[in-house]
């Protein structure tokens, strides 16, 4: 099948692997980085880790190194 769907040269997104470590913590790995199809219908994700052992997918705008929203 051809690839019929062209994304940005750099990810636009992270992708994480988010898991629960007590009542109110959880521990953030990133895993990957996630692009948007030019059409706004999906993303195509690359995945540098896939173990996830229970925990959940996030996808999120990447962080500044102020730690906030870029």
């Amino acid at each position: 099948m051809a690839k019929t769907t062209n994304t940005p040269s750099r990810p636009t997104h992270r992708v994480y692997a988010v898991k629960k470590i007590g009542d109110d913590k959880s521990r953030w790995t990133d895993i990957g980085a996630a692009w948007p199809h030019r059409d706004g219908k999906g993303y195509s994700l690359k995945l540098d880790f896939i173990s996830l052992n229970g925990a959940e997918l996030v996808i999120r705008a990447p962080m500044d190194r102020e730690g906030g929203a870029s």
